[in-house]
């Protein structure tokens, strides 16, 4: 069994020039390198669930399953295959640059299972995608309606805290007596919000999932019918691509 001391870590861009970047059948780059436990079919899959109509926007990007990035080095390191030393200085991804393309490192040996794995991918898809193409109006005018309507709960801790605060910040306009909004929390509340829902229909595409595994820490989860809805939403602006169909169901039988 190889150990630590062993095993040679790879800059990330010589990680990118020994493999082969695919284009899949949706236009998401992606590529596997090392010793990553993850079928090529089990990958396509995977990739395959991200909607086509986010591609346009994510054209620069490439995503790469490797063993393990490493965290705690200066430069973007990768290892080829998995120890308990090495997993226990890896992170679940880092991102690195080579010209024009913006390179994500995923960590596959990191995660226990292809849940896991496939929500780590797709929240990073997703606000790759917000960071290129922003949030659709629609979407922040569905949000804010639940937040408005104090529907309980959000999809994750930093969807909770900016909604938090952006509701937390009205005051009182000393000139006409109006109540105003702290933008940039209000904001960064739709970004995070929209990420959230846009990584779970991907997971939703891809996975058979419990949505109750998606808590992260100790904040209420948004509450079913307001996430149904937003699912919904996202499914409207962004179609299934063939061969994956999304469905909500809100109890399992048997």
């Amino acid at each position: 069994m190889a150990t630590s001391t062993q095993i040679e870590l790879w800059h990330a861009e010589k990680v990118a020039t020994q493999v082969t970047v695919n284009e899949a059948a949706n236009g998401i780059h992606y590529a596997a390198w090392g010793e990553t436990r993850v079928s090529d079919t089990d990958l396509e899959r995977l990739v395959g669930a991200v909607p086509s109509g986010l591609a346009p926007a994510l054209n620069n990007r490439a995503y790469y399953f490797v063993p393990l990035a490493i965290a705690d080095t200066g430069e973007v390191m990768i290892a080829p295959a998995y120890t308990v030393d090495l997993g226990d200085r890896a992170i679940c991804h880092r991102n690195a640059t080579f010209g024009s393309t913006e390179a994500v490192f995923l960590s596959t040996r990191l995660v226990e299972d292809r849940f896991g794995l496939a929500f780590e991918f797709f929240i990073n898809v997703a606000h790759n995608f917000v960071e290129a193409a922003g949030v659709p109006e629609s979407f922040s005018s569905l949000a804010w309606s639940q937040a408005e309507a104090q529907v309980r709960g959000e999809t994750s801790q930093d969807a909770w805290e900016t909604r938090r605060r952006a509701q937390d910040s009205h005051s009182l306009d000393g000139r006409n007596g109006q109540k105003t909004i702290d933008e940039r929390s209000r904001n960064s509340y739709y970004e995070s919000a929209f990420s959230d829902a846009l990584a779970v229909y991907m997971l939703a595409l891809a996975v058979d999932f419990d949505y109750h595994d998606l808590r992260e820490r100790e904040y209420p989860l948004l509450a079913a019918p307001a996430l149904a809805e937003r699912l919904r939403h996202v499914a409207s602006l962004f179609p299934a691509n063939p061969g994956y169909e999304f469905q909500i169901l809100y109890r399992r039988k048997g």
